[in-house]
């Protein structure tokens, strides 16, 4: 385990809701990030974790499209850190804890199995992404909506339950 005096704010521990962060000095855009851990190897590298709870019969992989949002998440953190000056290494690791549905009966408790899976961050998509985002902050127009957007398609569908066009009778 890394030993610092900011690691309880970094982790949330008092609950500020402030994490980890830095400014962004190209967009002027404070970047924060709450880490559930963080350790450092012999090298000196601190190495981001992060803890995930699942309940799955399948093989835990990083592969699947849901976890392409934690290895996204993951990275941000180690950007973040790298950002304020600290060495980290490439690769955080992933802390998984599956319910083991294995068992003959519940008896009143749940049981996990942990996991560690690697993943090798790559951070160089973070700052094409935040001027990005910031155009967007500032740019006037709303973005147009995309037909493959789940997203774009609730606010839609939304947006008709409000004006009173609706089949349903909601307003």
């Amino acid at each position: 385990p890394y030993k610092h005096p900011d690691l309880t704010v970094w982790r949330d521990d008092i609950r500020t809701y402030t994490g980890a962060s830095t400014i962004h000095f190209k967009t002027n855009l404070q970047i924060c990030g709450i880490v559930d851990d963080i350790w450092i190897n012999k090298a000196g590298e601190l190495i981001i974790v992060d803890y995930k709870a699942t309940s799955t019969t399948k093989t835990l992989s990083l592969d699947d499209e849901y976890k392409q949002a934690y290895k996204r998440q993951m990275e941000i953190y180690q950007w973040i850190f790298r950002q304020n000056g600290f060495k980290v290494a490439l690769t955080g690791y992933f802390v998984f804890a599956n319910t083991v549905k294995n068992r003959p009966k519940f008896d009143g408790k749940l049981e996990f199995e942990l996991s560690i899976l690697p993943h090798s961050g790559e951070t160089a998509w973070i700052e094409e992404t935040l001027v990005k985002i910031k155009e967007t902050l500032d740019d006037p127009k709303t973005p147009p909506a995309k037909p493959t957007c789940k997203y774009c398609n609730y606010r839609k569908e939304a947006l008709r339950q409000l004006s009173g066009n609706n089949s349903l009778g909601f307003h």
